[in-house]
């Protein structure tokens, strides 16, 4: 039950990655300058050109974790 949870948590947070990748790099990546930023007028917030290698990044992390961990947990049935 312990592996089901664990699975299902970085699932989870890789889903949470990819929905902070897709609102902070994703949506604005023809927006930025030469410099690597974005200023978005609606919200007041510049947005780097860097969260998109940090948090797809982190989405790829947790991606691969929860699948070595399926794998993992299938294997030894």
């Amino acid at each position: 039950m312990t592996r089901f949870i664990s699975v299902w948590l970085v699932l989870g947070l890789a889903a949470v990655c990819a929905e902070a990748f897709y609102d902070r790099y994703w949506r604005w990546r023809g927006c930025f300058n030469e410099l690597g930023r974005c200023y978005d007028p609606g919200s007041g917030m510049v947005l780097v050109e860097q969260a998109g290698a940090i948090w797809g990044g982190a989405t790829v992390l947790c991606l691969a974790i929860g699948l070595f961990l399926i794998v993992r947990s299938r294997s030894r049935r």
